[in-house]
């Protein structure tokens, strides 16, 4: 049990888990995991970690067919500019590993930005906290689970 799943547990909101044999050749976790699952990519969110005007660090929550977009990123979430997280500081701060970095649980509390695109489904799936492992749960209650915001982040790819 992972501590996304512990979380979810906990605070009592409806979720379902989906597992599902990763394969190592992949690169789109995301991707694959809607494949997988066999759902639309479009409601499957990926979890991606920015440094913030090179200090603080953010997660933008974003569908796993677009692209974070990193001015609008920064702009959502009071800064100037926004830039990928490397692998180190990602994981030290999360406690997941990349390609299985879930919103949810993480080490540090990080502001979060979830796409306003979530808004539109009853449902949306993210990481559960490692890879093959997906939780789906509604926009909301994941908005309320991590204090986040909902802003227009992606671009679609």
């Amino acid at each position: 049990m992972t501590p996304a799943i512990k979380l979810a547990q906990k605070k009592k909101i409806p979720y379902t888990i989906h597992e599902y044999i990763h394969d190592p050749k992949v690169t789109s976790y995301g991707l694959e995991a809607a494949e997988k699952i066999g759902v639309d990519p479009a409601c499957v969110f990926k979890t991606l970690v920015v440094t913030l005007d090179g200090q603080q660090l953010a997660v933008g929550v974003v569908p796993v067919e677009g692209m974070l977009n990193m001015k609008r990123m920064a702009k959502a979430a009071g800064a100037k500019k926004a830039a990928m997280a490397e692998k180190t500081a990602v994981e030290r701060a999360t406690g997941y590993i990349l390609g299985g970095v879930s919103p949810l649980a993480q080490k540090k509390r990080l502001a979060t930005v979830i796409d306003a695109s979530a808004q539109k489904f009853p449902t949306i799936f993210v990481s559960g906290g490692r890879r093959g492992l997906d939780i789906e749960l509604s926009p909301k209650d994941l908005q309320q689970l991590v204090s986040a915001v909902f802003a227009e982040i992606s671009d679609p790819s």
